[in-house]
């Protein structure tokens, strides 16, 4: 399903700030949430750069007293960055932030009142961590969730078991790849 163009703005002028992104994204299909469209990491960075920068300032904390303000949250400082600043250091630069959001969202039992389509979004801040523990952490969260959320995320772990980094990154952060990494990548190995 092609992305619906309008869909930013009706949502911006109708639905809190919490609500408008939560259902943004819940508008989505999954090839659109997960692809490489220029044309929508445009329209989702045009549509959401303030929140999105509040959110990195920790400027709309009170959002995590709620399920859907919580996933907005994770959203905002997770997916948008990989959208909006995909290809430079910056999409990673609130990778940290959105693991203590997730975590505290999880204490709070934010995901269990998700709808399990949205779900693993609370999960993701720990699969697109470097540490191993995040790792495991994030396999254990979606192995109830139906494929290929669990699959995905032992394919993030198993990357990081093997390399200790995610090698895709390597030339985005300014790091040398090890010549193992060089022929994962070119075998066909995980792009991000």
């Amino acid at each position: 399903m092609p992305f619906d163009t309008t869909l930013p703005t009706r949502l911006k002028a109708h639905l809190t700030p919490t609500e408008a992104v939560a259902d943004f994204w819940r508008a989505l299909g999954h090839a659109i949430r997960f692809g490489k469209d220029p044309d929508f990491d445009r329209r989702f960075r045009d549509t959401f750069s303030a929140e999105h920068e509040a959110a990195a300032r920790g400027e709309v904390m009170p959002w995590l007293a709620t399920p859907t303000g919580a996933l907005s949250l994770i959203l905002l400082l997770d997916q948008y960055p990989r959208n909006a600043f995909r290809g430079l250091p910056r999409m990673y630069a609130t990778d940290a932030f959105a693991r203590t959001i997730a975590d505290q969202a999880l204490r709070l039992g934010h995901d269990q009142a998700t709808e399990p389509m949205l779900r693993p979004f609370f999960y993701l801040p720990f699969g697109h961590s470097e540490g191993v523990a995040d790792q495991e952490r994030s396999v254990a969260l979606c192995s109830s969730l139906p494929e290929p959320v669990p699959t995905h995320a032992r394919g993030h772990r198993d990357i990081i078991a093997r390399f200790g980094r995610f090698p895709h990154r390597n030339a985005i952060v300014g790091r040398l790849s090890t010549a193992e990494e060089i022929c994962g990548l070119a075998a066909g190995g995980f792009q991000g």
